[in-house]
């Protein structure tokens, strides 16, 4: 995806990529709150994936959206299969693979989670023997075949209960920085020295521990993130002009599979951009909800007020599909079991061990 690298009069990174969460999500929280008193229920976007917990708000299992998949959807998802971390973990794992016929390298993650805390790509047995420990005991783990495409793409969808038809809103291409050798240079030397990696050294080399002063040699590549995901580093570029007709009627036909989901972003892998404009050639590794962003808004290239408008309107649209939800007989999951599923999600995300 060379078409997207930064002009010499380009900063590498937007004005607010990496300001704290703190700061940019305070006028969308005030806006969830102006909404929340407008519908009289601050929950009433947990309806609009009212299968899912939460409406997959937060705190909500990943297999758990998979496992709704019928034929179709199912078929368009990578094989993955689920088991408890602690001890005897290791054996549990493997039959799990067995179950599902993965072989290694697989990727493993934790069934709830976000951000890609702590996604990782397992090479071979002494490696998932390794890593597991690293878990805290009794958690699900999700293992999952490693879709080796070169693409990685989120794709926003959306579709209102009394609409036939879903739409597209948004498409991100997912690209893992790599650093390139010069047979003198340190890793450490090298992140300082990338336009956009010397910016936001801290992202970077926390995960590098240990490799710091590794010289690579001249021509060596290194990729510095395996998941797919901003804060911890993946560089994301805007790609809805590619939201074909095609690749709609297609995704369209996965998503109405999954029951009563709505809104939401399909991570998948895919073995081209023209693939993906044709709707072919994907696998979804992930199925998320309502507490997914419509990634494009990290493009370097997006303007706040365009990073804004496009959270306000996809957040407008999980209270009024909510609300339609509200009328046909479901239930909001209410403000303290957001709160419940929020702190729960918020102590697992901090006992996982670092991405790879």
């Amino acid at each position: 995806m060379s078409e997207h690298a930064p002009t010499s009069d380009q900063n590498p990174l937007s004005l607010f990529e990496f300001w704290p969460d703190s700061i940019f999500y305070t006028p969308i929280v005030l806006y969830w709150i102006v909404m929340g008193l407008k519908y009289r229920d601050f929950s009433i976007p947990t309806a609009a994936n009212p299968r899912i917990e939460t409406g997959g708000l937060c705190g909500e299992s990943k297999s758990s959206i998979l496992d709704m998949a019928g034929p179709v959807a199912e078929q368009a998802i990578a094989p993955y299969s689920v088991f408890r971390s602690g001890p005897g973990a290791f054996q549990r794992a493997l039959e799990a693979m067995e179950r599902r016929g993965l072989s290694f390298p697989v990727v493993v993650k934790p069934d709830i989670g976000c951000n890609g805390t702590g996604v990782k790509l397992v090479q071979d047995r002494a490696h998932l023997e390794e890593i597991l420990p690293q878990f805290p005991d009794d958690v699900a783990l999700l293992v999952q075949k490693l879709i080796e495409y070169p693409v990685e793409a989120g794709v926003f969808y959306i579709r209102h209960p009394d609409e036939k038809c879903g739409r597209i809103t948004s498409i991100t291409y997912k690209e893992a920085p790599v650093l390139l050798g010069d047979g003198a240079s340190t890793i450490k030397e090298l992140v300082m020295r990338d336009p956009r990696m010397g910016q936001v050294p801290q992202i970077y080399l926390p995960r590098l521990a240990g490799k710091e002063n590794i010289v690579l040699a001249a021509g060596e590549q290194m990729p510095l993130v395996f998941a797919g995901n901003h804060c911890k580093g993946s560089i994301f570029r805007d790609g809805r002009a590619d939201a074909t007709p095609e690749l709609v009627k297609r995704l369209d036909a996965i998503m109405k599979d999954v029951p009563d989901f709505h809104f939401g972003r399909v991570d998948m892998k895919v073995s081209s951009i023209d693939a993906l404009k044709r709707g072919e050639d994907f696998q979804i590794i992930e199925i998320n909800g309502v507490g997914s962003e419509a990634t494009h808004i990290w493009d370097r290239r997006t303007t706040l007020w365009e990073a804004y408008r496009a959270q306000f309107s996809h957040y407008r649209q999980t209270f009024l599909i909510g609300a339609a939800n509200r009328a046909r007989g479901w239930k909001p999951s209410g403000a303290f079991t957001m709160l419940w599923a929020w702190r729960k999600q918020r102590r697992l995300l901090a006992s996982y061990p670092l991405n790879d």
